[in-house]
């Protein structure tokens, strides 16, 4: 069976609210990417050089990321030479199993936060000004207390204007409660009280915003090292998670930023938001295999349900879904 009628059955059969998040939030992406595909597959008769070429282009215009599209496409190489395919049509399904390969590794949990079975998780969150940080707080915030879970949020981006206030508004939208000092304070005395408030409450998760102000990376790093610090001390393992936010519709930049903050702390998962805003999906995969980091969250939309966690399969799904849906049923 072909890998697009594997991903057809899975998800063309069910009405998976997360996958269609999927397909509706890559629309972009797809429009872009497997369009165009599509197209070079039907102005080729058969698979040569020259259809690599093409195939190079298009993906590394998709952020795929150069690596990442010289790796892939010499894996497909491979797979039509041990195949002996001959019609290029043949290779959209191999593309998008590939995909799925690079991506996943050899860890198919990667996307799994690290929620603590006892005791207190603690959650960092960093990355530049703007990218949907606060946002992204809010909105799992939402989610975890939607599943029952006693959270509390630390507001530690201290010097940006109105970033308390911002993230007081998604702690009322979402029912949990706001740590807090004045404008200016120390981020790390913030993280201390804001520890001692969840133990004292019995608080199952902290989620913790941080400063972001790239333009001051010395100052930064160091603040940022200094709430580890602190945090490491309170709660012996945390924090469990250091999640950065990035922006997908910025591209090679959110590489940039994502190398940046992994040389400066202990990246543990990306959170990618605003993927439905663009056209330039594959970032994705450039992130994974090129920073070895997952990819736990994307941002698919608005909505406070529109922050999803990762699945390789539902991303190429989201890719590929007009295509997979026209699958034959029939071998």
């Amino acid at each position: 069976m072909s890998f697009f009628k594997k991903l057809k059955e899975k998800f063309t059969t069910s009405s998976d609210n997360v996958t269609e998040k999927f397909k509706d939030g890559l629309l972009k992406t797809r429009t872009n990417f497997s369009t165009r595909v599509n197209d070079l597959v039907a102005r080729y008769r058969k698979i040569d050089e020259d259809f690599f070429e093409e195939l190079e282009e298009i993906l590394i215009q998709a952020d795929v990321g150069f690596e990442t599209v010289m790796e892939l496409v010499e894996q497909l190489k491979f797979e039509v030479k041990r195949k002996n395919m001959q019609d290029p049509k043949e290779v959209q399904g191999v593309i998008s199993e590939k995909l799925v390969e690079i991506y996943r590794g050899e860890d198919s949990a990667a996307s799994d936060l690290n929620i603590q079975s006892e005791g207190l998780t603690v959650i960092l969150f960093v990355g530049v000004n703007g990218v949907g940080k606060t946002t992204t707080i809010g909105k799992l915030a939402h989610q975890f207390k939607s599943e029952g879970k006693k959270v509390l949020l630390a507001a530690g981006d201290t010097f940006r204007a109105g970033a308390i206030e911002q993230l007081e508004v998604w702690g009322e939208r979402a029912g949990v409660d706001v740590i807090k000092q004045a404008a200016g304070s120390d981020p790390a005395a913030v993280m201390y009280d804001a520890i001692q408030s969840a133990k004292a409450k019995n608080a199952d998760i902290l989620l913790c915003d941080t400063a972001g102000r790239l333009q001051n990376k010395v100052n930064l790093m160091n603040e940022l090292e200094k709430v580890k610090r602190v945090i490491e001390r309170e709660v012996p393992g945390a924090p469990h998670e250091v999640l950065l936010v990035l922006d997908a519709t910025t591209g090679q930049n959110a590489m940039i930023q994502a190398k940046t903050f992994k040389e400066a702390t202990n990246v543990s998962g990306i959170v990618l938001t605003k993927l439905d805003g663009t056209a330039k999906g594959g970032i994705v995969l450039a992130i994974r295999n090129e920073l070895h980091i997952p990819v736990k969250y994307v941002g698919l939309g608005e909505k406070m349900d529109d922050l999803q966690q990762f699945d390789a399969e539902k991303y190429v799904y989201g890719l590929f879904s007009d295509l997979i849906e026209q699958e034959a049923p029939e071998e």
